[in-house]
């Protein structure tokens, strides 16, 4: 029972640590486009300069 304590620890330590981080994705605007870069890959670039 004494190994259990420190795995239930490490665990809940883990997900917050992850839940943490999930939190400040959204809030940073990490998700906010997500459509958009698998669509510009279909546009051209004519704003290219000629060479």
């Amino acid at each position: 029972m004494s190994e259990v304590l420190p795995l239930i620890g490490a665990a809940l330590s883990i997900s917050l640590t992850g839940l943490v981080v999930l939190l400040w994705a959204f809030r940073s605007g990490q998700f906010d486009d997500l459509d958009g870069a698998a669509c510009r890959i279909l546009f051209d670039d004519d704003d290219a300069p000629p060479r």
